[in-house]
């Protein structure tokens, strides 16, 4: 992805989080998002379901509640107190499950 463009994540037609290629990170294919980068933080709460990696440590979960009142369980993940090797990767990012949601755009210059 070129520097210059705009990627975003949608939901049908729904923007949930948009940022300049150049501030996402990826890991492990996976792309991840600086929070600031959600459109409507307030339709995202969390999740009780909690997973461990090894090396990045403890992930917690977001719900996407649609405007419809659809409530799409864990459709994005955070690592709330990363370990310190993948703190600089992760902390304070958020990634979305690409089976959630209806895929990532990126648009030259904005979405």
């Amino acid at each position: 992805m070129s520097a210059d463009q705009q990627t975003g994540v949608f939901l049908k037609d729904k923007l949930l989080a948009k940022a300049m290629t150049s501030d996402l990170t990826k890991v492990e294919g996976n792309w991840y998002f600086k929070e600031a980068a959600l459109i409507d933080r307030g339709r995202f709460e969390e999740s009780d379901t909690h997973t461990t990696c090894p090396w990045k440590g403890e992930a917690s979960y977001f719900n996407y509640k649609t405007e419809d009142g659809e409530l799409i369980k864990d459709i994005a993940w955070f690592y709330p107190k990363p370990k310190s090797d993948a703190e600089a990767q992760v902390g304070g990012r958020i990634a979305f499950y690409v089976s959630k949601i209806d895929g990532l755009r990126v648009g030259a210059p904005s979405i």
